[in-house]
């Protein structure tokens, strides 16, 4: 039981810690959570592409149906946000998820999605943590069925966006994950041409992890120029998230994306933004820009949904490639932003929007880096960090100082330093936005040198 800990996003680990034994443990505290807040709906049960999902999900909807829950089981490995809007679609009492997102495949992991679609909150994860026992049998049995949850949140996502793709020529790349016949059918559906790069299964993921970073999207970089691409797309190994490459810029930064598509979206409609303590100010200027508001949140995008909720917020977001809009079901979903991103491309280019906005409201540049540290130091890190927070930075006064996650040391020239735990690695992320790059670098370089005397 110790082994197993709700972090971020899920419980994530080697396969050596994430067995079968343990994956059913959590099936039945899943069990006893569903049971003890009165539900008695179905149980979706979904799964990634890797070698082991499948046999991980069977074994959880085996202990649901133990339980007396039926179980829905998709009929193939499908992407996350999949899942979550078939348990909103179909008024489920819940779901789990087998995937480890874009770890490598030497990892797996499950996430418990509650009633609403939404991440589960940290009081619900603790419940379930807390339940964490053998599995056992109650009552009658329920049943498992293998359902379809690929048509319906088509259907949503068709109805929602109504991408109109005509003209325009998309290389999706599923990095051998499970938007593969997804994203890309979504696309060519709404009348793009789409050419496909690692659309096979590979369970090992052509050897490297199906993280849709600029490091692992060169070949896509180069297929959209090779091909005359119009924008090039791809998606992690759930799909949940995506990262996009454009013909002018080539791959393109996540904040930029958030950017483009919240502005595309203010075109023809109302509402506030919701965005993470690492993700860009320019946000903050284009709602300004609208007379709208825009509401941080820790990182994790189960506290951008909680704020796009409260806030009906026209769209959320986080600079690592989760996004979601308003009438969907609040979780970040990279196959409906993929229609949304060849929509918008295919009303202007994706580049002369991100230059627009750049010209109005200046230029930003964001990037992070990483400094290792065991996950028994992160607290003691942060502790210290508080304690340790510098007058000036790169040669820049610290203004103000934002403590929603980590310390946020805010800039006098507008600039800023983030220093958070990671919930996923044994990591501190170090986070920096100015307007040159050699700037960024500069804040770079002193915020990871601040947390290397740390750790």
């Amino acid at each position: 039981m110790d082994a197993i800990s709700f972090g971020t996003d899920g419980w994530r680990a080697r396969l050596d810690i994430f067995t079968d034994e343990r994956v059913r443990m959590v099936g039945q505290a899943v069990a006893d959570h569903l049971a003890d807040a009165g539900h008695d709906a179905p149980v979706a049960v979904g799964y990634d592409a890797r070698a082991t999902s499948e046999g991980f999900a069977e074994s959880l909807a085996d202990v649901l149906a133990a339980n007396g829950f039926d179980a829905l089981l998709p009929e193939r490995d499908c992407p996350t946000p999949l899942v979550a809007w078939a348990v909103v679609d179909r008024d489920l009492s819940g779901a789990l998820m087998v995937t480890a997102s874009h770890n490598p495949p030497e990892y797996n992991g499950v996430k418990f999605i509650p009633s609403d679609g939404a991440p589960a909150l940290p009081d619900v994860t603790d419940d379930i943590e807390a339940r964490l026992a053998e599995p056992r049998a109650d009552g009658p049995r329920g049943s498992v069925e293998r359902v379809d949850f690929v048509t319906p949140h088509a259907e949503q996502v068709r109805e929602l966006v109504a991408p109109g793709c005509e003209g325009l020529t998309v290389v999706y790349d599923a990095m051998h994950g499970s938007g593969r016949g997804v994203t890309d059918a979504l696309l060519e559906s709404a009348g793009a041409t789409v050419i496909r790069r690692r659309c096979d299964r590979d369970t090992s993921f052509g050897g490297t992890p199906p993280e849709p970073s600029a490091e692992h999207l060169t070949g896509l970089v180069d297929a959209v120029a090779a091909h005359d691409a119009d924008l090039g797309i791809a998606n992690d190994g759930d799909a949940d998230r995506l990262a996009l490459v454009t013909p002018d810029r080539g791959f393109l930064d996540e904040n930029l994306f958030f950017a483009a598509v919240y502005d595309e979206l203010l075109d023809d409609d109302s509402g506030p933004a919701v965005r993470t303590v690492s993700t860009t100010f320019l946000i903050d200027r284009i709602a300004a820009a609208h007379d709208e508001d825009v509401i941080e949140t820790a990182v994790g995008f189960k506290w951008v949904a909680e704020a796009m909720v409260d806030a009906d917020a026209l769209m959320g977001g986080e600079e690592s490639g989760g996004f979601s809009i308003r009438g969907h079901v609040p979780e970040k979903d990279g196959v409906l932003m993929a229609a949304l991103a060849a929509d918008a491309a295919a009303t202007e280019s994706l580049d002369d929007r991100v230059d627009r906005l750049l010209d109005e409201h200046g230029d930003i540049v964001a990037d992070k880096v990483s400094v290792d540290c065991p996950d028994d130091r992160k607290a003691g890190v942060i502790d210290a960090l508080g304690d340790a927070i510098p007058d000036r930075v790169a040669g820049e006064a610290v203004e103000d100082v934002v403590t929603l996650d980590g310390f946020k040391l805010l800039l006098t020239d507008g600039s800023w330093l983030l220093v958070r735990p990671s919930g996923t690695e044994p990591k501190m992320r170090v986070y920096a936005e100015a307007g040159s790059r050699d700037r960024v670098d500069d804040l770079l370089d002193e915020g990871r040198a601040l947390v290397a005397e740390l750790v």
